[in-house]
């Protein structure tokens, strides 16, 4: 059973009976079927009426959700014959970003994705998901390489913000930032970005410059973390919900200001509930924007995807 988020709770209590009678089983004067088909509508239709409504506050929370599906999640849901590459060249390896290659709809694509842990130990190994300098190069690395042998890129944005150590900054974590981004705005392939948890600051946009921006409408994407916002704003991080309303990071703030192209659906009640059919979800969204991208040529494609950001923020009065 999935851990409930606050909001959840009333939720989580009809799914505990339903695991209580699904676990006391049926017989011939104790049949419990039809009340736990009935309870299950019940659930279904509390978590439709919820996941309609829920504030942006929320959707932050969602968003963190631990069972939440990564990046390695969507790969082995989405693709098959995935090869990790390792490293930077340069430093070392960091796993709170996944790069390699692989077969998606029949085509070798690159991926790159950040990548938290499940556990304790994993996050701490993945760091959680907040990349080092070294984990930005080693995926600047392999956009380069699929760009040398016109690989499209397909990257996954979930990541609280680039790692803010005193050893990261040393190393270069900013300039890499900017790196990452000058070279993703000239790639001379097709590259499709998804946001599938939580975008967080440069971290995020590192791995963003894209031609397609899709976004789970559970996820969001801002500047900066509510929590992050609130200290600096209020002087007080427990004001993270005014934050969260103010920053305007949801995937339907985004759209209708033209940061993102598409928003993505997710299961009932969220992509933590069913990764494979939100792999599957996501997977028909991404084709269908790769195959348009794909029949482009490439001085059309980079273009576009000058005008694209030349154009976000723009307003008239």
């Amino acid at each position: 059973m999935v851990k409930p988020l606050d909001f959840e709770k009333d939720i989580f209590e009809i799914e505990k009976k339903i695991e209580e009678l699904k676990s006391i089983g049926t017989g011939a004067q104790l049949d419990m079927e039809d009340e736990i088909k009935k309870l299950e509508r019940k659930v279904k239709r509390k978590l439709i009426r919820l996941y309609r409504s829920l504030t942006p506050w929320q959707r932050v929370q969602v968003a963190r959700h631990p069972s939440r599906p990564y990046t390695l999640d969507y790969i082995r849901h989405m693709m098959t014959d995935f090869v990790e590459l390792k490293g930077d060249r340069k430093f070392g390896d960091d796993k709170a970003i996944v790069a390699g290659l692989a077969r998606f709809e029949g085509i070798t694509v690159a991926v790159v994705g950040h990548q938290k842990g499940r556990t304790t130990k994993e996050n701490i190994e993945r760091n959680f998901g907040m990349p080092h300098p070294e984990g930005y190069r080693k995926a600047l690395r392999v956009m380069k390489l699929a760009e040398k042998f016109g690989f499209p890129v397909l990257t996954f944005v979930d990541t609280p913000g680039a790692f803010p150590g005193i050893g990261a900054e040393e190393r270069g974590q900013a300039q890499v930032i900017g790196e990452c981004l000058y070279e993703m705005a000239r790639l001379r392939v097709p590259v499709v970005v998804s946001v599938t948890g939580e975008g967080g600051s440069g971290g995020a946009l590192a791995i963003s410059v894209g031609d397609r921006i899709l976004m789970q409408e559970n996820a969001v994407y801002a500047v900066i973390s509510p929590e992050g916002c609130a200290s600096i704003l209020w002087r007080d991080s427990s004001k993270a919900q005014l934050a969260a309303d103010a920053l305007k990071l949801t995937a339907f703030d985004l759209k209708e200001l033209g940061v993102i192209d598409e928003i993505v659906k997710e299961p009932i009640g969220g992509a933590h509930r069913n990764h494979k059919l939100a792999a599957s979800i996501l997977k028909r969204a991404i084709r269908r924007h790769l195959f348009e991208l794909l029949k482009k040529d490439i001085d059309s494609l980079l273009e576009e995807r000058y005008l694209k950001y030349r154009n976000i923020g723009v307003f008239e009065e």
